[in-house]
């Protein structure tokens, strides 16, 4: 007589088709998977970047609002662009006070300048031509640039 616990006298064990098609599900998987973490990874740097652009901007502007001046170097007044610039992602131009940012394939995806007349300063996002670079595209949608120009510095701004 069997004991209830005792095990059937067949084998418990995967065949090698069973084998198989595991790997074919996990195979198929994999290649879904991939591209869409691939994917993903692309938006998070590009929101990263777009973002460290648009705080770029916010730091400008509240140096020249606190110190009543703009510099050349727009790493000396944002840390936001220091920190691009020190990456290679920007590259930063003293002679004509501007920061160009490189993205994709693009090499001026996007650019902040700080326009100096003889009386006002204005901050500028202007933005490359991006050609079928989707990351430079994506980077360019997700800047608002609609509030730019912006006076720095002037007869109209009240410090």
């Amino acid at each position: 007589m069997k004991n209830r616990f005792q095990r059937h006298s067949f084998h418990s064990a995967f065949t090698m088709v069973e084998l198989v098609f595991v790997i074919v599900i996990l195979g198929i998987l994999a290649a879904v998977a991939i591209p869409k973490l691939a994917a993903t990874r692309s938006d998070a740097e590009v929101s990263k970047m777009a973002m460290s652009i648009m705080t770029g901007a916010s730091e400008i502007a509240s140096y020249a609002m606190s110190k009543a001046k703009t510099e050349n170097n727009l790493s000396v007044m944002s840390n936001a662009i220091s920190s691009l610039e020190n990456t290679g992602e920007a590259a930063i131009s003293t002679a004509d006070k501007k920061a160009v940012f490189k993205v994709g394939s693009v090499n001026d995806c996007a650019t902040i300048q700080i326009q100096t007349g003889v009386n006002d300063d204005n901050l500028t996002i202007l933005f490359g031509n991006a050609g079928s670079d989707t990351l430079c595209e994506a980077l360019q949608g997700a800047i608002d640039a609609s509030q730019y120009p912006m006076k720095l510095r002037g007869t109209s701004v009240i410090y």
